[in-house]
């Protein structure tokens, strides 16, 4: 069974050996993440201890699904903060550990990380995905729009440029 909740900044410093993990699970198998891998424990640990700042601000959210106890996904949404984008919010980070793929924890941190958009009155919602990979068919599924492709947008472990996909999705 799974169960999704937000972290706040507190909880999440309390699971960083988790996250840190999980992070360099999807990176290491491949996930565009921002990372090439391999990614060190040290570059997952920066990552996370800049990320926690922003959740404390709140302008941030970190979703994380749990199975058994133990954390097996995330998502995060930026939210914006200048005063004529207060409607709308970034997807990021979207990742499920590689075993637990394939069972509807990437769907369900959506659902969720979209239930809380709408309860912050945040009305669209933006993300980008490599072009090719699962999660584009995951966002279709779910009613996003893909507005573009960018070519030669992001590199990959073996040094070449990938397309990223730009979705959107007006809840």
């Amino acid at each position: 069974m799974i169960h999704v909740e937000s972290l706040s900044a507190e909880q999440a410093a309390a699971h960083l050996p988790e996250l840190v993990e999980l992070l360099q699970d999807a990176v290491n198998s491949g996930a565009s993440l921002g990372f090439l891998p391999p990614l060190t424990e040290a570059t997952a640990l920066a990552y996370w201890h800049g990320v926690i700042p922003d959740l404390a601000q709140q302008t941030r959210l970190l979703l994380v699904a749990r199975q058994a106890g133990r954390i097996v996904g995330m998502v995060q949404l930026e939210l914006a903060t200048r005063p004529n984008a207060l409607h709308r919010a970034e997807v990021q980070k979207l990742c499920v550990a590689t075993h637990c793929r394939n069972q509807g924890i990437g769907q369900s941190l959506m659902v969720a990380v979209e239930a809380q958009a709408r309860d912050l009155g945040r009305t669209l919602l933006v993300l980008d995905t490599r072009q090719g990979d699962a999660a584009e068919g995951l966002y279709m599924k779910l009613g996003y729009t893909r507005a573009g492709v960018i070519p030669a947008y992001a590199r990959s472990a073996d040094g070449s440029l990938q397309a990223t996909v730009i979705f959107y999705r007006l809840l």
